[in-house]
This record gives C-alpha cells, sequence and structure tokens, in this order.
C-alpha cells in the first residue's frame, strides 16, 4: 500500500495508490474523473496528456503518479473560475484554435505552462516553437498560435 496525498484542481486528494507504476494520466483519468488530459500516443510525443505539476507543464503519459505527492496538480477542468474561463481558454474560443478538439485540454494547458515559464514573449515563432511539443492533426495552429500571443500580451501588460 502506498498513500499519496496531492492537490488537484485546488482540491486535496488523498488515495492508497497500490502499484506504483501507474501514471499520472491513468490515475486521472480511470480512478479520478478528470478526463480532459488525454491518451494519444502514450509515448509523450503528442502532448495531449499535458497537465501543469506546480505550474509546469508534464505530459501526464510518461509521469509516475507517485511522484506528485505533495504537488499541485491542475488539468482542463481546474481551470475556469466560478463559470468564468480562464483567459486562455476564452482566447482558444475567441481565434477559433481548435477543431475536433481532442489536443485542445493539452494546448491550452501547455500554453499556460509556457506563459508560466516567461520565456517566450509574444513572438508567433518563439510561440510556435514553445508549443512544439503539443501536436495538433486538424490544422488549427494559425488560431493556436494568435490565441497564446493574445495572452501573453495581456499577461506581460499586468492583466489577468
Amino acid at each position: 500500500m502506498t498513500g499519496l496525498t496531492f492537490g488537484l484542481n485546488g482540491a486535496v486528494c488523498a488515495l492508497d495508490l497500490g502499484d506504483l507504476r501507474v501514471t499520472l494520466l491513468d490515475l486521472l483519468r480511470e480512478r479520478l474523473g478528470p478526463t480532459g488530459a488525454k491518451k494519444g500516443c502514450d509515448r509523450g510525443q503528442c502532448g495531449a496528456c499535458t497537465v501543469l505539476v506546480n505550474g509546469a507543464r508534464v505530459n501526464a503519459c510518461l509521469t509516475l503518479a507517485v511522484t506528485v505527492q505533495g504537488a499541485e496538480v491542475t488539468t482542463v477542468e481546474g481551470l475556469s473560475q466560478g463559470g468564468d474561463l480562464h483567459p486562455m481558454q476564452q482566447a482558444f474560443l475567441d481565434h477559433d484554435a481548435l477543431q475536433c478538439g481532442f489536443c485542445t485540454p493539452g494546448q491550452i494547458l501547455s500554453a499556460i505552462g509556457l506563459m508560466n515559464e516567461g520565456e517566450s514573449g509574444d513572438d508567433a515563432s518563439r510561440v510556435r516553437e514553445g508549443m512544439s511539443g503539443n501536436l495538433c492533426r486538424c490544422g488549427a495552429q494559425p488560431g493556436i498560435v494568435a490565441a497564446v500571443q493574445e495572452v501573453l500580451r495581456a499577461h506581460s501588460s499586468g492583466s489577468r
């Protein structure tokens, strides 16, 4: 028996992990309920499983659940506040930055992680490079880049 306690979208989550080999993605989707993080490639190559751990983006399919002991995990389900979308979620809607939607949760969380890193500025080529770990097969990249740039500009000017 292995006890695991961590924050999940602002709430404390305590459980018996059991198998130490379970990934954060499988724990989230199969035992805890949030299904926004998707199992795409299951090899850390597509970014569909991206979540934030203490504000940093990680591929949940490659992260052992046991490693988030004491950490704060944020999934796309934890972004909106009282019915108001997170600015990144709103920007994705405003810029039509999604088509099929499969990659969208990972794209949004990766964009927030990129913003938290504070290294991309709002330069389109740097945003594309910073988001290169998240694949979109539908061709929504121009909208994704525009959405991320909008939020990065707003964030750098001090508004949320």
